[in-house]
């Protein structure tokens, strides 16, 4: 039996904003990420800008290594992904996240996901240090992500090899017989009457064809039905004193 393949490392190379790289922690912990390199980041660290950014993702900022190059953040690594667009005269494969996913997977042997700075992206050399290149399908009119965006592609891509709780299944109320929506349209139209709302009178045949065609388009609960027997019961009551 194989072992299981490490979670991959997030590396940000040179990331200048603090809130930033708060919002890349974040996405990280939100898919199980946790190990967390920066590269020279322009502002030093650490930085009292990231941990709010963070929204509790303390842990990935707690952990968070600091290298002086590309190279010595890697330096354990088996295989290097570069997120970037394609480069020209650099020859690597080009993967899609989910395709970099698998990969990640397949591997016994640590990985790791490289992201350049947020107004240049990572250089030439850069790319040339990796294996391959990650690129994400996008919009070619407006070709724009950040950081943390691009962080959460790749993240999510990973954890679907990952056993994450799912949010929980919320059981919707069954829908109500037919007989208990006609109670009430006939509760309703009642106290429309009473309150002289079918004007003018001619009228009234169409009004209530309308309003049976937009009742009937949702599928009405007991609970549904029941609270809008009560609202329009309250509706002609007179109204007590404040």
């Amino acid at each position: 039996m194989t072992d299981a393949a490490p979670p991959p490392v997030i590396v940000l190379v040179r990331p200048q904003l603090g809130e930033n790289i708060g919002k890349a922690a974040r996405a990280m912990l939100n898919f199980g990420l946790t190990e967390l390199r920066l590269v020279t980041p322009r502002d030093g660290w650490p930085n009292p800008d990231a941990g709010p950014a963070a929204a509790g993702a303390d842990i990935v900022l707690a952990k968070a290594q600091v290298f002086g190059s590309l190279a010595e953040a890697v330096a354990d690594c088996t295989t290097i992904y570069a997120t970037t667009v394609r480069k020209r005269g650099v020859a690597k494969p080009v993967l899609t996240p989910e395709a970099a996913a698998r990969a990640v997977h397949a591997s016994t042997a640590r990985s790791a996901y490289v992201f350049g700075a947020e107004r240049s992206g990572l250089d030439t050399d850069d790319v040339a240090l990796a294996h391959a290149i990650v690129t994400v399908p996008i919009n070619p009119e407006f070709a724009s992500l950040n950081l943390a965006q691009a962080v959460i592609l790749l993240a999510y891509e990973w954890s679907k090899g990952q056993a994450l709780a799912s949010p929980p299944e919320v059981p919707l109320d069954p829908v109500a017989p037919h007989a208990e929506l006609e109670e009430f349209i006939q509760h309703l139209v009642r106290d429309l009457d009473a309150s002289g709302y079918f004007v003018p009178p001619e009228r009234t045949e169409a009004t209530l064809r309308t309003l049976r065609t937009a009742l009937t388009k949702t599928g009405w609960s007991h609970n549904d039905i029941r609270m809008m027997h009560g609202i329009v019961t309250s509706l002609g009551r007179t109204a007590r004193p404040r």
